[in-house]
This record gives C-alpha cells, structure tokens and sequence, in this order.
C-alpha cells in the first residue's frame, strides 16, 4: 500500500467534536477512525445507521414534498444496447436537484450535518471543509435506465487530475434515506486495489469505444454493490471507479443525497457556485444553520475580519430571522 493513501497517524489527525460522531440516542460513534481508513486505502466505504431514525424520517418527508411522489412505475425501462453495460442519459438526472429547497430544515441542512464535516475533516485531514456540491437525487423505477457505465468523479470535478494522495483530493458521501437493494438503483463501485489490475483513473477519459468497452468488461468482474439500508452513509473517492444501476422493482424509488467537500481554499476542485443560485430559498438555510455548516457554503466564520458593524447590518436585512448573536458576540472580542 502507498503511505500516500494511509491514514495520518492520530496525532496529525484534526479534532473533532465527539458529540456530532456519536448518535444522540445511543452514544456509539457515527464512523470509526477505521471507516476512514477504508475511504483512503479502498477509495469507498460502507457506515450503515450513519443517520438516526428520527433523521431519516424527516428527511423522507421532505423528498415527498420536493419530489412529490414516493413511487415509481411497475416495470423497469431498459435502453441498453446489446451488450452495453450502460450509458449516461439526461432522463437519469431529472429529479435531481441542489439546496435550498422549499421544505423544512431536514432535507435543506442534511448534505451540511456536523457528522458528514466531522468525517470529511478526518478524510482530507483538516479542520475546515467546504460543501461545493451537494443533491438531493429521487429515482424511480421506470423513469430512466439508470445503468451507467464505470466512470471517475474527478472528471467534472478538477480540471486536471487526482492526487495519489487521496487528502489533497475530495470526498463525496453519498446517504441512503431509503432501504437500497441491488433492485432500488445501489451504487457499484470498485475498490482501487482490485481496478489497479485493470487501468488507472485516467482510463476513464478515453473514448475510444473499443478502450471503453475492454475497461467497463475488466472493471464489472471486480464490482460491488454499495446495498444498504436507510440511514447507511458511503464516502467514496473522486479517482474510484463507479456507477449508478437500474431501478428494476416494481413501484421502486430511491432517495440519496450526495454531499462533496474538500478542503476549504482549494480552488483547484469545485462544482456548484452557490452564489449563482441566490433566487432560492436560502432563507430555508441561514434561518437554520450553525455557523460551522454556514461555513461550509464559504460564509465568513464568527471572528472573520469580514464581520463588522456594517456588514453584520446589511446581512441582517438580507436575512432577517439569521441569528447573527454569535458573529456580533466574537466581534465584541477584543
């Protein structure tokens, strides 16, 4: 194993506040250091009951309300050519959509939960991460055909080429709030050591249909079902071979969110510019936010030198249930 995809011993690791890696009912850890271990040696990892009952419950109310419908139709669609293990369509991203949404906090503030931050930071070995993408995605069978062929995230997401060091990277953490069999659309992927023995991550970028028909063969014999139930959390890599599978149960629907962060600063990675979308209901957010997870969307932090009278005032008008108490309360500070 390269000591580039170690974990960092646990003396570099950054703090992190154990009240959000545990769940508040029973007290056991959301995700272990060796969790995070997985994420860096195998680029994915499984962390079933991730989310609470409770969390899960709120969120699947909110899908319903944004998404309006919890079922798809009886029979699956199939539009896959002979032999072809799938395709990218734009019928597959149709009920996909980014925050805010007009619902309650549940949905609007899950991709931002304390535990996601806490194991992004232990995942990119920092203390601050930003959200720079972040969808709420609801499938249903019959929809689309939702085979997809084996790809690598970092193609949309740098412009260049991942790191071998998987902290100066990314990390996506894609969340279940429905139980997800291999027939609710599960997420395949291919853990790095087993698609070491076929290409390296920037096979994915050849076109050649011959190339592409030898790498998705060589990659399907070493594939592995991300099946889990509700509240089930999967960070995987942006150089990690994957993709999305066929909704094929009758009446079927999926609903996950993906939330990406990297390391705040690192303009070499991005998606979503936040700012573009500022006719939403970012009120639905900033009403609700802690300023860690207002962070996370590249809002100053309590203390910044941003924050002055002035500034706090206009934000205010902007915003005007934000509880700004803890940004007045740091510039207070001497």
């Amino acid at each position: 194993m390269s000591t580039e995809l170690a974990a960092p011993p646990a003396s570099t690791r950054p703090a992190r506040s154990r009240r959000f890696e545990q769940h508040p009912a029973t007290g056991r850890p959301r995700f272990t250091a060796r969790d995070v271990e997985t994420w860096r040696e195998e680029g994915a990892a499984l962390i079933p009951g991730f989310f609470t009952a409770e969390e899960v419950t709120a969120v699947v109310a909110d899908f319903a309300v944004v998404f309006g419908r919890s079922a798809g139709a009886e029979a699956a669609l199939d539009a896959k050519g002979a032999g072809e293990i799938g395709r990218f369509h734009p019928a597959q991203f149709k009920t996909l959509e980014s925050p805010p949404f007009d619902c309650s906090p549940a949905l609007n503030l899950i991709g931002a939960h304390p535990a996601l931050i806490a194991f992004a930071q232990a995942a990119l070995n920092t203390q601050t991460v930003h959200l720079y993408q972040c969808q709420a995605w609801a499938k249903f069978t019959g929809d689309a055909d939702y085979d997809q062929p084996f790809h690598c995230d970092f193609v949309n997401h740098t412009l260049t080429a991942p790191s071998e060091d998987a902290a100066k990277n990314s990390v996506t953490i894609l969340c279940y709030f429905t139980d997800v069999t291999d027939a609710h659309g599960a997420m395949h992927y291919v853990a790095r050591a087993d698609s070491a023995k076929v290409a390296g991550p920037e096979a994915t970028l050849d076109r050649d249909p011959t190339a592409q028909a030898r790498l998705q063969a060589g990659l399907r014999a070493f594939e592995r079902s991300s099946a889990s139930p509700a509240g089930t959390a999967i960070p995987y890599a942006v150089d990690v071979y994957h993709r999305g599978t066929n909704l094929t149960a009758p009446g079927g629907h999926r609903y996950a969110v993906m939330a990406c962060f990297k390391k705040a600063g690192d303009e070499s990675i991005g998606f979503t510019a936040w700012q573009f979308h500022h006719t939403r209901p970012w009120a639905r957010i900033f009403d609700h936010a802690s300023p860690q997870q207002l962070a996370c969307f590249g809002v100053q932090p309590p203390g910044d030198p941003f924050w002055t009278t002035t500034t706090l005032a206009r934000a205010q008008a902007r915003y005007p249930a934000w509880d700004l108490a803890p940004y007045r309360a740091a510039l207070q500070r001497p």
